[in-house]
């Protein structure tokens, strides 16, 4: 291969599943690029799909896009590659993904070679790095023990650059990857070919979410190219521009320090980059830099079951009930505490959340001004399903009568469905925020490679 030899990635969307504009994608096609890459989920959704494996997307959904992508890769004869498969990178979630792709090809009468790798870790690994020191926590991270890592359902390690390297290097037309960072899998093949370290992670980077770097994120598509010096964004929908604006605010984009971000191996810092216009929609990048930190370590995440749940709303409009609506709600507390302790229902927790009054941000809220209605949500979680309902349904009178004082009219609400009691099914928590440190970055990954 020859040394520092630019490199055009095609991105069609920040994540298989966002709409994307497809003449940009046809656009990107014709400019010839070596790889199309995307992502294919986060933790952004909360830890029910890790702790199911499943993804987020339907099948059907994910199934057209893919197809679109996969007629793309035919049409450019180069690799398409996909990270974080099935929203959470989940081993079943690469199974997923990889039985979505193999149906395609079987309806294209495609022949591939398809690459799989998976990122799910095994308790008795994690609990033995545990134990040996070997797993660090993360700011924030919950305190964990070797029970913790057993509660796990699922447990994934988040690959860099090396592991995506390992599958690009198997030749595979497709591959097909676990938990990995957003900008594993822009990257890795950049500094393959020799070209800036530093612009090929910036890049990557700014490449993670496709046009959201550019004046029209809902675009999509962007191409990029990397060489010996830096990289050039450019978005391939008409109405779209990427400017020194746009690309450089990217690096607040889910990231604490404007200038650093934390990969496997090392981390980007981007203090020093230079943004110039090449003209008013093109931008180029130089002066990011890479700095390798030993010893190699990866990000564990790890989700558990915590209960199961059940939700009750009711709407209240009553203009004095919604003036004293923290106060209805104590009360609300108050009755089911009692009439649980009666029932024996000890295991149930019960939090209420007021829609339309800090139910987000609760005592940070500063907005004032009074909503017409508010909805008073009631969440019950406990060890088993039947009893969450169990606990909803005690509380079904109150939520529809209870008066707000002892001496008073009973007052009447109403609910939005009847019944009132959703079962909400298994509760998961995320659990793992901390580093594992590994001696080979492939010895916590499996690579596979599938022929059709």
């Amino acid at each position: 291969m020859t040394p520092n030899q630019p490199t055009k990635i095609l991105v069609p969307a920040g994540a298989l599943g966002i709409p994307y504009d497809r003449t940009a994608l046809a656009n990107g096609v014709k400019r010839q690029p070596d790889l199309i890459a995307i992502d294919g989920g986060s933790t952004d959704s909360g830890p029910y799909y890790l702790g199911t494996g499943t993804s987020k997307y339907s099948r059907s959904a994910t199934k057209a896009d893919w197809a679109v992508l996969m007629a793309a890769r035919a049409t450019a004869g180069v690799p398409l590659l996909i990270g974080t498969a099935g929203t959470c990178g989940s081993d079943s979630a690469v199974d997923w993904m990889l039985d979505i792709t193999l149906e395609i090809a079987r309806e294209r009468g495609e022949h591939l070679n398809i690459a799989t790798m998976k990122s799910g870790q095994d308790s008795s690994r994690v609990k033995a790095a545990l134990d040996t020191g070997r797993i660090i926590a993360l700011d924030a991270a919950p305190a964990i023990d070797g029970s913790t890592v057993e509660d796990c359902a699922n447990i994934v390690a988040l690959a860099g650059i090396e592991q995506i390297q390992a599958a690009l290097n198997t030749g595979a037309d497709i591959i097909i990857a676990g938990r990995a960072t957003d900008t594993a899998v822009i990257a890795a093949l950049p500094i393959t070919r020799g070209c800036h370290r530093g612009a090929a992670w910036h890049g990557a980077k700014v490449a993670e979410c496709g046009a959201l770097a550019t004046t029209n994120p809902n675009s999509g598509v962007i191409l990029m190219n990397f060489d010996e010096s830096g990289f050039v964004i450019e978005p391939m929908a008409a109405d779209a521009a990427a400017t020194p604006y746009t690309v450089s605010a990217h690096m607040l984009y889910e990231n604490s320090d404007p200038f650093i971000l934390q990969e496997p191996g090392g981390f980007l810092d981007v203090s020093d980059a230079q943004y110039t216009a090449l003209d008013e929609r093109i931008v180029r990048v130089e002066g990011s830099r890479w700095i390798d930190a030993a010893p190699y370590t990866v990000k564990l995440e790890g989700a558990r079951r915590v209960g199961y749940q059940t939700v009750s709303m009711v709407m209240v409009r009553d203009g004095r009930y919604r003036a004293h609506i923290e106060d209805w709600v104590a009360a609300l507390k108050a009755s089911f505490a009692s009439k649980a302790a009666v029932r024996q229902l000890n295991d149930v927790t019960l939090e209420i959340r007021i829609i339309g009054h800090n139910s987000t941000l609760g005592k940070l809220e500063n907005a004032t001004g009074q909503p017409n209605e508010v909805a008073v949500m009631a969440i019950f979680t406990s060890p088993s399903q039947d009893q969450s309902t169990e606990a909803a349904k005690l509380l079904n009178p109150d939520l529809l009568h209870l008066p707000l004082t002892p001496h008073e009219p009973m007052p009447t609400f109403a609910f939005p469905f009847s019944p009132p009691e959703m079962e909400r099914g298994e509760l998961y928590e995320f659990c793992l925020h901390h580093i594992m440190t590994v001696d080979d970055p492939m010895s916590a990954f499996r690579l596979d490679v599938t022929e059709t």
